[in-house]
């Protein structure tokens, strides 16, 4: 097969990619950066050059390399934790960039004040804090937020957390993570957008967008945040799951699989970029010159700063890649790195390396100027200070009633038999039963320890008292999150018997997601399950709530369960949340952005596959599957059911025929679909779009999702849905370890449906 192989530069300006989800009638559609070719970018002047350069060249050796440090304070994120008079006497000394975790006006004023006014230069100090999603007001983790298919989401919840946040004195979040991976057992898998890089790289621009802004004052405003982008990169292959594992990646599923989320990033104009953990083929990421120079910052042309993680510099050691910690200063510096964190590398060695020759003073200035010019573009040279009368200190009622509205939107209905939900509000007597029915630990990975301790999540108890008032409302644990004592579970079947329906509350205690901490068993932790199958011999209908941070394998309660909701851990509001959506008040429309395996043998299993060439025959033994367990996922990404009821029309394209050439000068294809909600209510739809090259020079997955938009339609209402395909969206990145983007001939299958199994299509032929 001849292909058309040519090296296209699609910038942001040139090329188009398909409409993602739109939130309301009102927001209009979000969508995905294109994704640049390789080639080195065309520089334009810098803001804040002439600044930089004039400070620049009043800094000693020992100013400059103390810019590229970054302590921690109190707050402990790693090993090690952090000494404040070491601190402080840093900062005096002129010895200190940036400060990690530290918060709160008068304390970030107090630290400021001693780099400001007692250091010889005066440059003020950049604090950052692990802002993930949430401050004060805790939001959904970031995986339930994919699940809502609408960029509003995260990006409102950036917006409410930016102004909590920087009200404290905080300037820098390291947020968002946009790693995308297969791999469930992975902790972190919280924290990211799931296992698509086009919906990942969505939800990443739209939260840069929400923690920095577009408005004038841009990253000087009082209520925005400097973000990163992180973990950079290919952090989610993990080997088995396990956090800081290696990861051996091709060019070509480095950058159609991994990259995307981050060049969405850069384009949206995220301020830095964090290097992860992880060996990328054998070469650590903090000292991957590939990665951090040739692709971030000269290929797609970066000017903002590289951060190292939480000793990232110094595993470079560990990892066998550096000799000593002068060596790992070295690589990382001279990899593309700008500042290290927690560890001391850079300024305990930096003098000797520079005079030695063994780091540039070029690369030095770089790496300064970088740090200086985000200092710069914060206003904190202006005004170092926080109003400390102007904190805020507690969750606002109307980023409560955001917090409430983003975790009923992040639900995804997995099952509903016999219409078991939504439960009518007039009902006499419910059971709300399980570990989790009471508790308060709903809030998720990653979240602020004094915002967990002053604002726990609300609990689904109380949120059902308060949704059917009139109800007699019966209360047992069952079992605990994960013991396996079964002797409170007689207490939770007597509930369940004597109310008319029961709410299971189960899942994983928030401890049991996020970094360091992968499992080995994903399925429900301790005995619940065995609650579950108690419940359900008692013959009332019932709803299993989930509460989890990561695809989990559902047991063979699934059978028996009427209905299951994914909750996830829905952050302050929870409980409220997940009671608006039981009872009806919320319509579920939320989508899986990630597949829910049927085992742990099964994994990796996800929807974005290649097909091999034996795909799977139920007909045939030598084809690729598994003896002993059905063929396919658990639940298919993009899966999630409604109380009312959706068709989705056949597409239609605006040509079936186009030329390669055309798509690389920038013409697309339209493709219109028509949703019908065929229901008695008011619904959500997510109309989702997938692409399949038949036959390429680099096999391709069966499905890549290259569009959505999430549609609200009254009950026997319908709208015509439209998307835009062009090169970024049917071509690929080839294995050419210098990147070139390809555009071949050929037929093009898309899907159009409400889930990565859609079956309706059209073919597009290019030629």
């Amino acid at each position: 097969m001849s292909g058309i192989r040519r090296r296209t530069l699609l910038t942001a300006a040139g090329g188009t990619v398909a409409a993602a989800g739109a939130v309301t009638a009102a927001a209009g559609p979000a969508q995905a950066a294109p994704i640049a070719s390789a080639g080195a970018v065309a520089r334009e002047p810098r803001p804040h050059d002439r600044k930089v350069e004039a400070l620049l060249g009043r800094m000693t050796l020992e100013e400059k390399l103390g810019q590229l440090q970054q302590l921690p304070w109190t707050y402990d994120t790693g090993p090690g934790g952090g000494e404040t008079k070491e601190v402080e006497e840093a900062a005096r000394n002129g010895r200190l960039g940036s400060v990690l975790s530290i918060f709160g006006a008068k304390s970030s004023n107090a630290l400021q004040k001693i780099a400001v006014e007692e250091s010889r230069l005066g440059i003020p100090l950049l604090f950052g804090l692990d802002v993930i999603h949430g401050f004060w007001t805790t939001f959904p983790i970031p995986l339930a937020q994919a699940a809502a298919f609408d960029p509003a989401v995260t990006e409102r919840d950036a917006e409410i957390s930016a102004a909590e946040a920087r009200s404290n004195g905080v300037h820098w979040t390291f947020a968002p993570m946009m790693d995308v991976t297969h791999e469930p057992r992975w902790g972190r898998i919280a924290e990211g957008n799931g296992e698509d890089p086009y919906l990942a790289s969505v939800f990443a621009a739209a939260k840069v967008r929400g923690y920095q802004g577009d408005g004038p004052d841009g990253l000087r405003a009082r209520d925005r945040l400097a973000a990163c982008a992180k973990h950079f990169v290919a952090y989610g292959g993990a080997e088995g799951g396990r956090d800081y594992n290696t990861v051996d990646v091709s060019e070509s599923r480095l950058r159609n699989l991994y990259l995307p989320p981050f060049k969405a990033a850069v384009d949206a104009g995220v301020a830095t970029v964090m290097a992860s953990f992880n060996t990328i083929s054998g070469i650590p990421a903090h000292g991957n010159t590939h990665t951090l120079t040739g692709i971030l910052k000269e290929e797609w042309g970066f000017v903002g700063m590289v951060v190292s993680d939480w000793t990232g510099v110094q595993e470079l050691i560990a990892h066998g890649f550096a000799e000593d910690g002068a060596d790992a200063a070295r690589l990382s510096f001279n990899a593309g790195v700008d500042m290290e964190m927690s560890s001391t590398n850079v300024t305990r060695y930096g003098k000797q390396l520079v005079r030695s020759g063994k780091l540039s003073r070029a690369r030095l200035d770089d790496a300064v100027s970088r740090v200086l010019r985000l200092k710069f573009s914060l206003g904190l040279f202006d005004d170092p200070y926080v109003d400390e009368a102007a904190e805020i200190r507690e969750p606002s009622k109307r980023a409560r009633t955001a917090a409430r509205t983003a975790g009923a939107r992040s639900m995804v209905l997995l099952k509903n038999e016999q219409r078991t939900l939504p439960l009518s509000r007039s009902v006499s007597a419910v059971a709300v039963v399980g570990p989790f029915a009471d508790s308060g630990d709903l809030l998720g990975t990653w979240v602020l320890p004094a915002a967990q301790g002053k604002f726990p999540s609300g609990t689904v108890l109380d949120a059902v008292r308060a949704a059917a008032p009139g109800a007699k409302v019966g209360h047992a644990r069952g079992v605990d999150p994960e013991g396996t004592d079964t002797s409170g579970i007689p207490a939770a079947v007597a509930a369940v018997r004597a109310a008319d329906v029961a709410v299971v509350v189960v899942g994983e205690p928030p401890a049991l997601s996020g970094e360091a901490a992968a499992r080995s068993d994903i399925g429900l932790p301790g005995a619940q399950e065995k609650l579950i199958a108690a419940v359900a011999k008692t013959g009332k209908p019932f709803v299993v709530v989930l509460v989890n941070g990561r695809p989990l394998t559902i047991g063979d309660w699934l059978d028996r369960a009427p209905a299951v909701l994914e909750a996830w851990h829905p952050g302050t509001e929870a409980g409220h949340a997940i009671a608006d959506v039981l009872f009806g008040k919320v319509n579920p429309g939320g989508k899986l952005p990630v597949t829910f395996p049927r085992a742990v043998g099964q994994i990796p299993v996800h929807y974005n596959h290649e097909n091999t060439g034996r795909p799977y025959d139920p007909d045939n033994k030598y084809t690729s599957k598994y003896l002993d367990l059905p063929h396919g996922p658990q639940f298919a990404f993009g899966h999630g059911l409604s109380y009312t009821a959706f068709e989705i029309g056949e597409p239609r394209l605006s040509t079936a025929r186009m030329a390669a050439k055309a798509l690389e000068l920038g013409d697309t294809v339209e493709v219109a679909v028509s949703v019908r909600n065929t229901g008695d209510r008011e619904g959500d739809e997510v109309v989702q779009l997938y692409v399949h090259d038949r036959a390429a020079s680099v096999v391709q997955p069966v499905r890549r999702l290259r569009g959505f938009r999430r549609v609200t339609l009254a009950a026997g209402k319908s709208r015509t849905v439209r998307f835009r395909l062009g090169a970024e969206d049917l071509g690929f990145w080839s294995n050419d370890p210098d990147g070139e983007f390809r555009i071949e001939p050929g037929a093009i299958d898309i899907y159009v449906g409400n889930s990565s199994t859609a079956t309706t299509r059209r073919t597009l032929t290019l030629s």
